[in-house]
C-alpha cells in the first residue's frame, strides 16, 4: 500500500528568526516614512534659527539694544554698525584696507542689507539661494577680518585663535548652502508658494 505523503504541519507557514542579543530593531515602512518628514522639520528648525540669528544682529545693531551694541550707539543714533568690528582688525592680509573701510556710508548700508536680507529670507524661507550667496560672502569677509590663522596679532599678543580654519563663520556658511541645497524654505516657510510665481519659476536661481 502506497503511504500517503501527509502535510507538514508547519508548511507554508513562516516564523520569524529569533532577535540576537544587541541586534538592531529592523527598518519598518513607518520608520522609512518617516525619515523625510524628520529631516524636513529639522532643515526648517536650523533655517528659523540660523535666519534669527542674522535678523536679530540686524535688530541690535540698527536700534542699540544693549547686547553687542551698547544703547544710544545704534545705527538711528548716529553710529556706523561696521565701524567698531572694522577698525578692530588686528590681523591678516587686508588689515588696513578694512581699517579705510571702517566707518564708510557705504560698508555700514551693504553689512546691514545683508544682514536684513539674509534674515527674513530665512526666516520666510524665500530666495535661500542668494541667502546662501550673500550670506557666504559675508561669512568669508569677516573670517577674513577675524583671520584665524594668525597665531600672533599685529602688536604680537597671542590671537587666542582656537583653529586656523574652521571657525563660525566658516559653519555658519556650511549652513546656508545646506538649506538653500535642501529646498528648507518648503516646510514652516513660504518655499512652495514663492516658487509658484511665475516670475521665479523662470528664474529659478532666484529659488
Amino acid at each position: 500500500m502506497a503511504v500517503q505523503d501527509q502535510p507538514h504541519p508547519h508548511r507554508g507557514l513562516r516564523f520569524p528568526s529569533p532577535r540576537r542579543a544587541g541586534a538592531a530593531p529592523a527598518v519598518t515602512d513607518e520608520t522609512t516614512a518617516a525619515a523625510p518628514a524628520t529631516r524636513a522639520y529639522a532643515f526648517a528648525g536650523l533655517r528659523i534659527l540660523t535666519g534669527f540669528v542674522f535678523l536679530w544682529a540686524f535688530l541690535d545693531k540698527v536700534f542699540g539694544l544693549g547686547y553687542a551694541t551698547p544703547s544710544g550707539k545704534g545705527w538711528i543714533d548716529g553710529g556706523s554698525p561696521a565701524q567698531g568690528f572694522l577698525s578692530g582688525v588686528a590681523a591678516g592680509p587686508m588689515r588696513s584696507t578694512f581699517h579705510d573701510w571702517a566707518g564708510a556710508a557705504w560698508v555700514d548700508w551693504l553689512f546691514m542689507l545683508g544682514l536684513l536680507g539674509v534674515g527674513v529670507a530665512l526666516i520666510s524661507g524665500i530666495a535661500l539661494r542668494l541667502a546662501a550667496l550673500a550670506g557666504t560672502a559675508m561669512m568669508a569677509m569677516m573670517w577674513i577680518a577675524e583671520w584665524p590663522p594668525a597665531k600672533h596679532l599685529a602688536d604680537g599678543s597671542a590671537s587666542m585663535s582656537t583653529n586656523p580654519f574652521a571657525d563660525y563663520h566658516v559653519i555658519y556658511a556650511i549652513v546656508l548652502v545646506a538649506l538653500a541645497a535642501a529646498g528648507a524654505g518648503a516646510t514652516w516657510g513660504l518655499g512652495r508658494i514663492w516658487a509658484r510665481l511665475p516670475f521665479v519659476s523662470r528664474n529659478r536661481w532666484l529659488l
